[in-house]
């Protein structure tokens, strides 16, 4: 059973990580960006094992994130036609797309 409250359990996937990185795939890179928001969220007064390879786990990340949908265009296009201003889409400082 793993305890997903005990930062333990995430210093020790990460530390067991960081060996392997050089050989992992974007899209493996991109589920550690999102382990690595987890901790932070979970556990802001501790650091991330992985920490240093922030910009490059969230680069992953940024590079796999999808092209918006023909529905969410659809939706988007909605308060453009009454005139109401929006923003389509929105990144956060953690690469998250709000849409």
């Amino acid at each position: 059973c793993i305890d997903w409250k005990n930062p333990e359990f995430f210093v020790a996937l990460a530390d067991a990580t960081a060996e392997r990185m050089s050989g992992m795939s974007d899209e493996a890179l991109s589920q550690l960006h999102l382990v690595s928001l987890h901790f932070r969220l979970e556990w802001p007064d501790l650091s991330f094992p992985l920490s240093h390879c922030h910009r490059r786990l969230q680069s992953a990340f940024e590079h796999l994130e999808p092209t918006p949908s023909r529905f969410q265009r659809s939706v988007a296009a909605a308060p453009d036609r009454v005139g109401w201003t929006h923003v389509f889409e929105h990144v956060t400082s953690e690469g998250l797309s709000l849409d």
